[in-house]
């Protein structure tokens, strides 16, 4: 069986905008998937990158443009500006991580479901009450929000790093075992080709 590390996070539209394609393509090969949620800010800063804030009017305004034109193809609900963004993408994050631990639900529709809440849903994934619904619909036990969290720092943090050893710049992001990577909601179909054997 093969295995991806999937690298993301719940603040990233792009993520979102991946809905549960991944999923389908890791399902499609037999694929056994570790999801790694990290600070995106975090990475941004260990590898080159910029927050969308501080980049360049241009790249700001074609991000813009980009992420509505891609949600409009996807025909996905998608707000530019949502009410609570950026969050503290911490709580989410180590509920999911919580989750992967514990098993007994859906992870890649956890983190659907937190990503659609902040980019579709204008709510605040920081709050508790928000990553326990979404705990709920995933069918996890929505008190895994509240335990595990010294652990789900350490991971959160160990993720990161990983990250950065594993050539990760940006979210969206997945690594094979083999160490082929792909960045990005637009190149799920070449992940899905590599995995096939055809790139």
């Amino acid at each position: 069986m093969t295995h991806i590390d999937y690298y993301f996070s719940t603040i990233s539209p792009y993520a979102y905008l991946a809905g549960d394609r991944f999923e389908a393509v890791a399902k499609k090969h037999g694929a056994e998937v570790t999801y790694k949620p990290l600070d995106i800010m975090g990475l941004f800063g260990r590898t080159g990158g910029t927050s969308p804030k501080d980049r360049h009017v241009s790249r700001q305004e074609y991000r813009a443009q980009e992420l509505v034109r891609q949600a409009q193809k996807l025909e996905m609900d998608f707000n530019l500006k949502p009410a609570h963004w950026p969050t503290n993408a911490a709580p989410s994050s180590y509920a999911i991580i919580a989750a992967q631990k514990a098993g007994g639900g859906d992870l890649g529709k956890l983190c659907q479901s937190v990503l659609r809440a902040c980019w579709a849903g204008e709510q605040d994934i920081a709050q508790d009450e928000v990553v326990k619904t979404c705990l709920s619909e995933a069918g996890f036990d929505p008190a895994l929000a509240d335990s595990g969290l010294l652990v789900g720092a350490e991971t959160y943090s160990r993720n990161l790093e990983d990250a950065v050893s594993a050539g990760v710049f940006g979210s969206p992001f997945y690594v094979t075992e083999s160490g082929a990577r792909f960045w990005g909601q637009d190149r799920l179909e070449d992940l899905d080709l590599h995995l096939a054997g055809k790139l």
